[in-house]
């Protein structure tokens, strides 16, 4: 097949500057070089799309698993969502099944379902025969593979098989593992023709255009490592051997808590060997590493990627990313993704594996604060001074966090004793908290009293000036001079209660942004002066000093009612 020519990757969120890496390598070369444990520019991600990509043009699991048109598109929307380095044609271990003679089940939002088996009616496993590439749906996925492989030269497709075990199973139904036992014999002549299914579907995919085949046995997490070894590593093995001889690469899939099954797997000279999060990632690498066999996984599907949040997706991507590492592995989910995934979450995956920068981010915000550590933002901004509050990686090592910050010091002598700014890098945990209270989810990002106002982006001068002009104007000054005012807390510094009340006031000059100097007295000569006795601690006086007159003489008038507003 033809080399594909390099493309740049897509990424979803609004740069100020991209720091993505610059690649080497296009995707489907980044896949292969993984699969052979040889040195990759960043980790592949192969996002498992299957019934998923009928969610993303609006078609059902039966439609877009039922049609050419209706595939090709859903892969298309996905590729152009989610830049992956690989892709599968479909996901459904049901084609070979439904060629076969096994009736399906279908359903809005999942793959069909095997209803009947023949081999269980009755009927004589001589009677079947190996589908050819014309049969039914499969005809269907290899037109899908063809078109798709012709738009997109440069990302790894993958043709997804049936495992031998699984399918025995759709053929025979529940009383396999029973046979197993009772005719072995039967069971032995049964693997063999499903794994004659398997190589020659594997053949179909492949000159029709696929790069990787995945042979995927799901059903194998369910009987142990000798049961493995005598009834599919024969069978599999063949498979493998065939795949290899046709000069694919071959992935063993299996779902489901298949641990004890790995090494075995391994054995099956599999050049891959992908798991879900019922296995431990760095289990499956110490296994398959030292025995040559590059592994994937295990994002997890319903928890992370389904019910959660993007940045714990992207936490998730991290935690796989570093115990994987850049050589032999590829990011991707545990199996195929649920129809509804919520695209963001997939989005913010990519951000991650495309782009060092976003993926720093993410880790420095993986210990999140909890709701407990969160700030009482309620009445920020409320003093005199409009606070300017940016949200930075570290402008001394970030290009875009450094621009974000030189924006605002540019502007600020333009407002000088009216406007105060802050950088906070999220690399502190003290930032982090903050950040987290501001509701900040990208960085940078700058907040003008506590408002978010430019998220990713340098804003240029007039309009940041503007900002923080609307925000003078709301407080209803043209130019403010700060009312000053100091909270006292008077007592020893051993004293814990006076610890206590300390930490109170630090909180809630913070929450406030407050322009209030926090002053400690603990020398008891000057306590009696503020008119406390011993016992009497710790008390708090909160002095105010507030502006009446500035460059003229003020009436006695003003004077003697300024007076009287204090006593």
């Amino acid at each position: 097949m033809p080399e594909a020519s390099e493309t740049k990757p897509y990424w979803v969120l609004v740069r100020t500057k991209p720091t993505i890496k610059v690649n080497d390598m296009t995707g489907k070369e980044r896949v292969l070089a993984a699969l052979r444990c040889n040195s990759v520019d960043r980790v592949p991600w192969v996002p498992f799309v299957g019934c998923h990509a009928g969610a993303l043009i609006g078609a059902s699991a039966t439609e877009v698993l039922s049609s050419a048109d209706t595939m090709v598109k859903g892969i298309d929307a996905a590729i152009e969502r989610y830049g992956p380095d690989g892709i599968p044609i479909t996901f459904d271990l049901q084609i070979e099944a439904e060629a076969l003679g096994c009736e399906l089940v279908w359903a809005d939002e999942n793959p069909p379902s095997v209803a009947t088996h023949p081999l269980e009616l009755g009927a004589e496993l001589s009677s079947l025969s190996v589908p050819a590439a014309d049969t039914g749906r499969l005809a269907m996925a290899l037109e899908a593979t063809r078109r798709i492989r012709q738009c997109h030269e440069d990302i790894a497709l993958y043709g997804l098989v049936t495992g031998p075990f699984t399918l025995a199973l759709h053929l025979y139904g529940t009383g396999l593992f029973m046979s197993m036992f009772d005719d072995p014999d039967f069971i032995e002549d049964l693997m063999a023709f499903c794994a004659d299914v398997t190589s020659t579907t594997a053949t179909h995919y492949w000159e029709a255009g696929c790069d990787v085949i995945a042979v995927v046995d799901p059903m194998t997490s369910q009987i142990g490592p000798d049961q493995f070894r005598q009834f599919v590593t024969p069978h599999m093995s063949r498979v493998f051997s065939h795949i290899h001889e046709e000069g694919g690469l071959a992935s063993f899939f299996v779902c489901g808590n298949a641990q004890q099954n790995v090494e075995a797997m391994c054995e099956c000279g599999p050049d891959n060997v992908s798991v879900d999060e019922n296995i431990p990632l760095d289990f499956v690498r110490d296994i398959c590493l030292p025995r040559g066999v590059s592994f994937g996984g295990n994002l997890q599907l319903t928890s992370v990627l389904l019910l959660g949040t993007p940045e714990e997706a992207q936490r998730n991507a991290i935690e796989c990313m570093e115990i994987g590492g850049e050589k032999g592995f590829i990011l991707a989910p545990g199996c195929d993704l649920p129809y509804a995934t919520p695209p963001a979450n997939l989005e913010a995956v990519t951000q991650i594996v495309v782009d060092d920068y976003q993926r720093e981010v993410a880790k420095a915000r993986t210990n999140d604060a909890t709701i407990e550590d969160r700030l009482d933002m309620s009445e920020y901004g409320q003093t005199d001074k409009v606070i300017v509050d940016i949200i930075t990686l570290d402008s001394e090592a970030c290009a875009p966090c450094q621009y974000m910050v030189e924006s605002v010091k540019a502007v600020a002598p333009e407002f000088e004793g009216i406007v105060e700014w802050r950088e906070h890098k999220i690399k502190t945990r003290e930032s982090l908290v903050f950040m987290t209270s501001l509701m900040v989810r990208n960085i940078p990002t700058i907040c003008i009293d506590g408002r978010i106002v430019f998220t990713s982006q340098i804003p240029p001068r007039d309009e940041l000036v503007s900002a923080i002009q609307k925000r003078i104007n709301e407080k209803l000054r043209i130019k403010i001079r700060s009312r000053r005012a100091s909270l006292i807390v008077l007592g020893s510094k051993e004293d814990e209660a006076t610890q206590q009340a300390t930490q109170i006031a630090q909180t809630a000059i913070k929450e406030l942004g407050a322009d209030v100097d926090l002053v400690h007295i603990s020398d008891e000569k000057r306590i009696r002066e503020y008119g406390f006795l011993p016992g009497q601690t710790p008390a708090i006086v909160l002095a105010r000093y507030q502006t009446k007159s500035t460059g003229t003489v003020p009436p006695a008038i003003a004077v003697r009612e300024w007076i009287k507003d204090i006593t």
